[in-house]
């Protein structure tokens, strides 16, 4: 396990990783996620076998720290991210991004173009105010209050148990602040961001989820969608052997 101060108070962001060659891949989770959880299957397959792979848990999750005076909007994870990636003496490394995660990706590439060589989003968000079924809503529904001292654990019962495993790791405060920055978006807002990035850019869509919105535009910037069958929303899980063609760039 390594760490990085991220905010100048003694607050750690932490990771661990496994060696290997560069550019490193970095994976990043989704709002109440653990990025090893996630991601540590697809890195072992023997396709990307070779390569320096860390495994960010964001502020507020997994094993970072959870400071309270912390905001926790997009700008502030990915330079809580960016602080994790400068302690790691990486430059240009490929990020792999999942939902909240993939929306980070964005920001930090924006705000720290020489740590991003690559961009693959999984389902990430690109919009503010995501639909109501957006797993985000589930939480901002409380104030922040309310969703600390009484809705946490209903909200834990309802989301099911693969999804309450790795959000009930996740500090309640930190938590909903996560979902409220989601749901704002940030300024740029994402999809603009994604659209003007001249790095190489894959966006992987699950054939269940439907339609990503606004695909042609994206296609027409350079952002390469693939819709991967069999998956939903947790491509990596659903559908592993189609997500690691695509990170090891063979689909």
């Amino acid at each position: 396990m390594k760490q990085a101060d991220f905010d100048g108070k003694g607050s750690l962001i932490r990771w661990t990783e496994t060696p290997g060659e560069e550019p490193a891949r970095v994976y990043v989770h989704g709002l109440g996620s653990v990025s090893s959880v996630y991601h540590a299957h697809i890195a072992a397959r023997p396709e990307l076998a070779g390569r320096r792979s860390l495994f960010v848990d964001l502020p507020g999750h997994g094993i970072s720290d959870r400071p309270e005076s912390f905001g926790y909007t997009l700008e502030e994870h990915a330079d809580a991210l960016a602080a994790a990636l400068d302690a790691a003496g990486l430059s240009g490394a490929e990020l792999i991004a999942h939902s909240m995660g993939g929306s980070v990706a964005i920001v930090l590439a924006h705000r720290r173009p020489d740590l991003v060589s690559r961009l693959l989003l999984t389902e990430a968000n690109l919009d503010a105010s995501p639909p109501p079924a957006a797993g985000s809503a589930s939480i901002t529904v409380y104030d922040e209050e309310t969703f600390v001292e009484e809705a946490h654990a209903r909200v834990l019962e309802a989301i099911g148990p693969a999804w309450a495993a790795t959000m009930r790791l996740a500090d309640p405060r930190a938590l909903h602040r996560s979902a409220v920055g989601l749901r704002r978006g940030s300024v740029p807002i994402m999809r603009d961001i994604l659209v003007g990035l001249a790095i190489d850019r894959v966006f992987l869509q699950g054939e269940s989820s439907g339609e990503l919105a606004g695909r042609q535009a994206l296609e027409e910037a350079g952002v390469r969608v693939v819709n991967v069958p069999g998956a939903g929303h947790n491509v990596m899980l659903d559908n592993p052997d189609a997500f690691a063609a695509v990170v090891a760039g063979q689909d």
